[in-house]
């Protein structure tokens, strides 16, 4: 009987040197040069918007947008895709009413309400 459980023993004990010396060694920080940064880890959209970052582009619209005095000379710039845009505006800062109105490609146009200035921009989608 002791036996038995002698030899199990060894037996067990063979196949678990066996097993882990099959693993790969473990990979430590210390193997991979420190801790990866953000864009060495970064993948599909967040990858795609550091790399826009590096050349001083905002594909997805991120960052804050330039502030326009919204007159004929600095109007405010939309963006888009077609040749035309819906566009609301707030004329007034405690206003609950938004004016709506269609932004054509061309010059800028004004908000028939409070009298801003908006051009429209083709831009290209990011991907």
């Amino acid at each position: 009987m002791a036996a038995r459980c002698l030899l199990r023993a060894c037996t067990a004990l063979r196949s678990a040197r066996q097993h882990a010396a099959a693993r790969p060694p473990q990979r430590t920080m210390a193997s991979l040069n420190g801790i990866p940064t953000d864009e060495e880890q970064a993948t599909g959209l967040e990858r795609r918007a550091l790399q826009a970052f590096k050349k001083g582009k905002d594909p997805y619209s991120i960052l804050k947008p330039k502030e326009y005095a919204g007159t004929r000379a600095d109007p405010h710039i939309v963006p888009g895709i077609g040749t035309k845009r819906l566009v609301g505006c707030l004329c007034e800062e405690d206003n609950t009413a938004i004016v709506w109105f269609w932004l054509h490609e061309g010059d800028a146009q004004r908000c028939p309400s409070c009298g801003s200035h908006y051009q429209f921009v083709h831009d290209e989608l990011p991907h």
